[in-house]
Formats: C-alpha cells, structure tokens, sequence
C-alpha cells in the first residue's frame, strides 16, 4: 500500500511538472460560451476546443491572459464584432468557470433581451456592454453581490424602470455609464467616495437630484427633462394645492398673491441689477472663454480653419484683465505672477509679453481636448502662441503649481517643446506654447492625404519614431520619480517641426491634474494595467509608446483614442495575431511598403517592437530603456 501510494505521489508531482501553461478546462467553458451565441461566426476562426487560449503565438481572438504562476484568461474583450445572442441565452455560468476573469466587454455588438446574470461573476472589475440592445427593468438587488466591480458601462442601451439600488452599495466603483436608455424614476444617491465618473444623460428620470450629486457637473444629468433641483438650475415644483377652496379662502390668497407678485418684481429688479453689475465685473475674467462643447469621445477633431468671431472679438475688447496694469504683466516672469491677473513667462525664447498681447491677438480656434480647449493666438509682434485653456487643474496650490510649471520651462531638448508662459487662477489655467505651423502627427497621417502626408515615406515615419523615442528617454530620466513621466503620449500630441522632427506636448502633467480628470484625459489610463487593476507606471508610458509606432508602421487610427471605441482600427489585437499568423508585412502601410522593398525587414523589426511594447502584462513589458536601444538599432 505505500509503495501505491509513493507510486501516486510521484504521478501527481509529474502531472504537475508537465501540466500545460494555462488553466486546464478554459477552452472549453470559452466554447460553451462561444456555443450559447446566435452568431459568433468572428470567432470561428480562433476559439478552437482543446487549444490553449493564453498561447501568445496562437492567441484566442479577444481574449486577454495574466500571469499567475500560469496563464489564466483574465479579460474577454469582444468588442465591435457584430456578434448576437438573446440575454437569457447566454451561458454566464460557463464564463463563471473562469477563476481569474476580472475584465469583460461585450461593447457595440447586437446582443439583446433581458440583462444575462452577469452578476453571477462576482469577482468582475470591469463590464463594458454599452452600445448592444438589451432592454427592460433590471431588478434592484442585481448588483448586491458584484461588490469588487469598479468600471460599469451600460449606456446605449433599452434599459427601462429604475435606476437599480444596489448600484449605490458598490463600494469599490469609479466610472458608471447609464447614459442613452430609458431609465424612469428618481436619481439614486450616489455618496460613493470613490465615484469619479458618472453619466446619466439621456434618460426619463424624475424629480429632485440628492444632494450628494452635486459634486457632478450639470451634463450628467441632461437630457432628463423632468429632473430639477441646483444642479441643474431648475426649482422642483411644490405639491399641488387642495382641488376647491371657499370664496372667502380665494379672496385672501388672491391678496396675498398680489402682495407676493410685488415683492417678487422687486426681487427681480434687484436680482437683474445685481447679475448686470456681476457680468459687467466678471467679462474681465472670462476672455478666453470658448464656445461649444468640449468632447473628444466621438470625433477626432484637430484644426477648426474657421475665427470664431464671438470668441476673437471678446478677446481684443479692451485688454480686460489688466488694463491698468500692463506693464507688470508683460514682466510677470520676472516679477513671480504676483498678481492674480499676471501671465507669467517662463521662456523667454520667444520674448516677454503679457495678457494685453494675447487679448489683442487674432485668435483661431484649434481644437479641444482631454485637458481643454486650445487656440492659435497672432500677437502684433508677429509672435504666433497656442493658448490652452486647461480644466481641472487645481490639485495643487499656486506656488506648487509654478514649481511644477517652471520644471517644464527649464527644458531644452529637440524633441520636447516646453511652455513659454503660464496663467493661474483658481477656475482655470492657461499653458502658452510655441505655435508649430505643421501641426500634429495624428494630423498628417490621418487628415488630408495630400502633399505633406505623401511625404511621410519610410525614412521620414522612422525618423519621427526615433524622435518619440529620444524625448521620451529624456523625459523618463528627467522625471524618472515620477508615476507617469509623460502620461499622454499619443499622435496628437505629437507635432512636427518643417523638418519633421517631433515635439512632444502635453507631458509631465499627472501631479497637476486632478484625479477625475486623470481617468477621462491621459491617454496612460487606456493601458491594460491602469483599465483593469487601475495601476499606473512608467510602463504605461512605454504601452502609449507602442501604439504610436504601431499607428505610424500601419497608418491605421488606433481604436485605443475613442473611449467609446466607434471606429478605427485595434491595432495591438490585429498586430499580435498577424505576427503569430508570419503575416506580418500585411500590417505595414502600403504608402511605404511599396516604396521601401529593400527596407522591409526593418519595417517588421519596428512593427515587432511595437507588439512588444504593448504586452498586456506590464511586469512582461519591456523597460523604456529597452524601447529606445532596439528603436536606435533599426535602419533605413
């Protein structure tokens, strides 16, 4: 009998010596669930039975593995793919088999009926569905036990009756969409600390909005015409008077009402004397407003041609926001911004100029953005800036803030372009920087394919990247303590110099900016790490970098920029089962493809380093020093 049992001891030890990389039986709950769609023909080719999702060189299509001592499928992200099924008819219970699932997007797909039992994946941190037609009441208590779900999106949905209340027990939540449903009822109270971001647009919800929803801005609530309360700015209705009353009651309430209507047309003078002597004080401040909503979500908008003439003339009205003082204002660098209304310069390489100058500039507005809007401003000395109007810039206080600012104006390097000059007020910050006529990379490879984009040929792209490459090096041993040395880096903030060098922008501006807003602006949040474990390092740095080469290589616009994911191209899922697939030189952009035969080899060597620069597992991901050194070896 111990000889038995010696025997089964070493059968075990061996069994797990030769286990496969993978958690045995995920193939085949991924194809009871695969089995329980109406359609799934976008899967057919990849999700095969007894075949191991998590094999990089044959990766299931959307199917995302961590490491855990072995690969585990931790994300399912069917996005886009036109996939069906009817809500009920979902197997749940197959992908609840999963023990390291923690991510699932079934987004912009057509799957419809009655929410599936999600709720049955206790340990999700992520479930995107938005964008699919799945309809009716969801009951209140289904999210009681989904307590580490920290990411919700339902939005673009049918969903009708109430908000569920179980949504406001989630303790660990952070972003919640509803938006564009049929959700009625009232707006639950959401005190959450930890809720940065909410959306309920759209929507038939009624009554007065809780208190503890003011934190959000009025946006989230628009598109419900029957909500009302201070955040909106509309008075909730008293309930009904009686149906009848007595002459002699109507008599008196008719004398009180008219004792009522005299004081409150006095209220109103008073009211519209005091908002007139308001204004006339506040148009000082408010010069560089711009008009129009700010979304980057479902457009990629770069360059409006067009002077928005409301904008320019309450600009160059009477140099407002310190007439008095402008000689101190064109020397607020030297003086430290000691008044509120100062521009201070930081870099005087373009010379000194004030406020004045600006408010007298011909302006054009440029675009907006995750960190707000920006404009091109002509001053009369021939000086051409880019004004940002940035928002949600007030984690630190005025003399942090210079602190930080001024680090970013002592910067000399080719391929970073530092700030020129900085505004502080507590309502809003202006960053000045030096116009570049170019443009933007994201511009120049997916705007206008004329002249400039014909000459972005194999040379010019590797030159740009070795560019990329270099100002990010720099920026990673200038802020090497920092979270997120640049934290935005994408083709946007990428602009070309005549010669087509690159100038990266937006950059170093993780401390500066609040935690809200960080989630919604950085383009370091969209990295696989910061979506599913909200983690963030120098890596995600080094996952951006990766996509820029892979947009450069390709010239496909990532889908990785929308939020919302309403077009482009994944360019990390296509690249990863292209190479695996030895079709590699099908990624390459025809445009320098077939000009550059002899320099293809190179081209899939950048391609390569651009797949291993996106690695979903950042512990995997190579350093950013790696990047560079195989970036620099590649040739012509």
């Amino acid at each position: 009998m111990a000889a038995v049992r010696l025997f089964l001891v070493a059968l075990l030890v061996f069994c797990l010596r030769t286990n496969p990389s993978h958690a045995i039986g995920e193939d085949v709950h991924l194809i009871e669930f695969k089995e329980s769609l109406k359609d799934s023909s976008p899967l057919d080719s990849s999700w095969i039975k007894d075949s191991n999702p998590c094999d990089p060189k044959k990766p299931w299509l959307g199917i995302d593995c961590s490491d855990t001592g072995f690969k585990a499928v931790s994300a399912i992200l069917l996005m886009n793919l036109g996939l069906a099924g009817d809500g009920p008819g979902l197997d749940i219970d197959a992908l609840s088999r999963l023990g390291s699932l923690r991510f699932l997007s079934l987004e912009n797909n057509t799957f419809s009926g009655p929410l599936p039992e999600f709720n049955h994946l206790s340990s999700l941190r992520s479930l995107f569905l938005s964008g699919n037609q799945f309809s009716g009441v969801i009951p209140q208590d289904y999210f009681d036990k989904m307590g580490s779900l920290k990411k919700l999106h339902l939005s673009r949905n049918k969903f009708t009756g109430p908000i569920p209340g179980s949504l406001t027990k989630l303790s660990n939540l952070i972003e919640m969409w509803l938006q564009d449903n049929e959700f009625s009822g009232p707006v639950p109270s959401f005190e959450q600390k930890t809720l940065q971001t909410i959306d309920l647009s759209n929507n038939k919800l009624q009554g007065e909005i809780p208190q503890s929803m003011s934190r959000f801005p009025a946006s989230i609530f628009q598109g419900n015409a029957d909500l009302c309360g201070p955040v909106v700015s509309k008075e909730c209705r008293a309930a009904a008077a009686p149906a009848s009353a007595s002459p002699e009651d109507t008599s008196k309430e008719s004398q009180k009402s008219g004792a009522v209507t005299k004081w409150v047309i006095l209220a109103v003078v008073v009211t519209v004397l005091l908002v007139t002597i308001l204004f006339n004080a506040k148009k000082k401040e408010e010069n560089f407003k711009v008009l129009g909503k700010e979304n980057m979500e479902d457009a990629v908008q770069v360059r409006v041609a067009s002077i928005n003439r409301r904008t320019a003339n309450s600009m160059r009205r009477a140099g407002s926001y310190n007439e008095a003082g402008s000689q101190s204002s064109r020397r607020g660098g030297a003086a430290g911004g000691k008044s509120p209304n100062d521009l201070v310069v930081i870099n005087e390489e373009q010379g000194v100029f004030g406020l004045p100058d600006l408010m007298k500039a011909a302006a054009e507005v440029l675009g907006s953005g995750g960190l707000g809007s920006s404009y091109k401003a002509v001053m009369a000395n021939g000086v051409t800036v880019v004004v940002k109007r940035m928002r949600d810039m007030n984690k630190l206080n005025r003399d942090a803030f210079e602190t930080e600012i001024r680090k970013l104006g002592r910067i000399r390097h080719r391929n970073i372009l530092p700030p020129l000059a900085y505004h502080y007020r507590k309502e809003e910050k202006l960053l000045v920087t030096e116009y570049v006529p170019k443009g933007s990379l994201l511009l120049l490879l997916h705007g206008d394919r004329g002249a400039a984009h014909s000459e972005l040929n194999w040379p010019t792209r590797l030159k740009i990247i070795k560019g990329v490459a270099r100002g990010m090096g720099f920026l990673h041993t200038e802020f090497g303590t920092y979270d997120l040395p640049h934290g935005n880096l994408k083709s946007s903030n990428i602009l070309l110099s005549p010669g087509y060098e690159p100038l990266l922008t937006d950059y170093a501006l993780f401390s500066l900016i609040s935690s809200s807003q960080s989630a919604q602006a950085l383009f370091a949040y969209k990295s696989p790490e910061a979506v599913l474990y909200q983690l963030l390092s120098p890596k995600s740095d080094v996952y951006c970098l990766g996509i820029v080469i892979l947009e450069i290589m390709t010239g496909k616009f990532p889908s990785q920029y929308l939020n919302n994911q309403k077009g482009g191209t994944d360019v990390v899922q296509w690249a990863r089962q292209s190479i695996s697939e030895g079709r590699v030189a099908e990624l390459i952009d025809p445009e320098i493809a077939n000009g550059s035969s002899s320099s293809l080899d190179q081209m899939e060597k950048m391609l390569q380093i651009g797949v291993t620069c996106t690695e979903s597992n950042h512990e995997s991901r190579i350093e950013m020093r790696e990047a560079i050194r195989s970036i620099e070896e590649i040739q012509v």
